[in-house]
């Protein structure tokens, strides 16, 4: 068992931790998290939510052990700020056409995306102009994950009359990191630097625990013993939990993950009966992380 996330040295960090990195124009997401993966010496590393070369922003690491973590991007939603490039003028009805667009729209993946081109549906929380310059329109988007905003503002400039394309694209946000803690390729580096000189502040500040990651899932605490019985493949039974924070009352079976009461996580599962039985199980296990 892990001890509690504030305890863990800078050598245990790197081997279950999470950087929010701050990714720069130019390589793949892929490329940034392979040049992360070597810089820390790890031999796995992960990133929430592919963006393409030319993107920069938000872009949450999974280091060592943290990278079975990966799914639960899929679980909330993206933020971006992005120039909407128009074909002529931005005509008056500029804001209502962008409110029409909040809530769930038709999206078919562009020709060079790496999924089935088939028609699907995207929900989309926020759209909103956040400055108008003649041809240019600075646009918010919140947006469940998955969506391309890419072709969002191609059917912008359709549904507006006057064509357009998306220029600059930043991330801002991916459930639960925003910008507000961003980390640069050098600010790693030097934090890699001073803990190989004796100094791990500067990397404890850097990289996070992995728990970090799971702030917006639903927290079940369980006993100890219980860990130890998830650790060996076992559910969690009733009898084992001590309590739940955040229990979503619409959802069925979501996704929890599951801590000891020093703020451990041991594992994700679905929450698949009440935490306040006798007896049965509570938590079907998705992934061990101990």
């Amino acid at each position: 068992m892990r001890g509690a996330p504030a305890d863990r040295t800078a050598e245990e960090r790197l081997s279950f931790g999470v950087v929010n990195l701050d990714k720069p124009p130019g390589p793949s997401a892929h490329q940034v998290t392979g040049w992360v993966r070597d810089l820390v010496g790890t031999d796995r590393a992960a990133h929430a939510g592919t963006l393409d070369p030319k993107v920069t922003g938000c872009l949450p690491i999974l280091l060592g052990d943290a990278t079975r973590l990966a799914q639960v991007f899929l679980e909330g939603e993206k933020e971006y700020v992005a120039v909407l490039e128009l074909h002529g003028r931005a005509p008056e009805s500029l804001d209502d056409v962008l409110a029409e667009f909040e809530g769930e729209i038709y999206q078919k993946p562009p020709k060079k995306s790496a999924v089935a081109r088939r028609l699907r549906t995207r929900r989309l929380s926020e759209l909103t102009a956040i400055e108008v310059e003649e041809r240019r329109v600075l646009l918010r988007i919140r947006c469940e994950s998955g969506t391309y905003v890419r072709k969002l503002c191609h059917d912008l400039g359709r549904a507006l009359g006057t064509g357009a394309h998306m220029g600059d694209l930043r991330r801002v946000g991916t459930t639960p990191f925003d910008d507000t803690d961003l980390v640069s390729m050098h600010d790693l580096t030097d934090a890699l630097a001073f803990a190989d000189d004796g100094d791990p502040g500067t990397l404890l500040d850097t990289v996070q625990p992995a728990e970090r990651a799971l702030t917006h899932l639903p927290r079940v605490e369980i006993a100890p013993s219980a860990a130890h019985e998830v650790a060996e493949g076992a559910p969690v039974y009733a009898p084992g939990v001590l309590g739940i924070d955040d229990r979503p009352d619409d959802a069925d079976e979501p996704l929890v993950a599951c801590y000891t009461p020093d703020g451990a996580v041991v594992c994700l599962g679905r929450l698949v009966g009440d935490p306040g039985m006798e007896s049965g199980t509570v938590v079907d296990l998705e992934r061990v992380l101990v």
